[in-house]
């Protein structure tokens, strides 16, 4: 089934194709995309945005029978009560750069004494079939803030993001196995199975 996903990052579309591999989605880029200016209440609401101004845009270009596919992530600190959540991307301004944004968050953590590290990665993803029906699935990874950058794999807040179980950032491990551990992946695998 072509699926076209919401984004231009090129990154992005190689990634969640990864994630999506052995599934029935054949996914590509709508080179016209125009993102939709996200809201600051939920996850849900911004993927299904994304996916239905996609939808929108395909079917003003004449496509109107491919799929669409969106997802909205963020990271959620116990320290900052659950913040910067769907504000991720403009922790600390908009025009911020990632590591005066890293920065900023390694200093409201350490504000708190680090003893609120605890932090969560949540990704939903949104999928809009031709006839309409939308599928929404969610995953999260639970782990805390490292007190300095480790790594250089991913990006994003992937440096600063220490998974327990494995002892080590998302930032120091390749790219396969933060795919099976991460809130993405997890959306995707979730994803899977609700297409059977």
């Amino acid at each position: 089934m072509i699926t076209y996903l919401a984004t231009k990052n090129e990154g992005k579309l190689a990634e969640i194709r990864t994630m999506l591999a052995g599934s029935p989605l054949e996914l590509r880029t709508y080179s016209e995309y125009r993102d939709p200016a996200e809201g600051h209440e939920s996850y849900v609401e911004n993927a299904l945005l994304k996916a239905r101004a996609l939808r929108s845009q395909l079917s003003s270009a004449g496509i109107a029978d491919a799929a669409v596919l969106a997802d909205d992530s963020g990271i959620e600190l116990d320290a900052l009560d659950g913040g910067p959540g769907v504000d991720s991307a403009i922790y600390a301004g908009g025009q911020t750069s990632w590591p005066h944004r890293l920065a900023a968050m390694m200093d409201a953590v350490a504000q708190h004494g680090g003893a609120s590290r605890g932090a969560r990665f949540v990704c939903v993803m949104a999928l809009v079939l031709p006839g309409g029906r939308e599928i929404v699935v969610r995953g999260d990874v639970r782990g805390e803030i490292a007190p300095e950058l480790r790594g250089t794999n991913g990006f994003g807040y992937d440096p600063l993001f220490y998974y327990p179980p494995i002892g080590k950032t998302f930032g120091e491990i390749p790219e396969q196995e933060k795919n099976l551990l991460s809130h993405r992946g997890r959306a995707a695998r979730a994803l899977i199975e609700a297409l059977g």
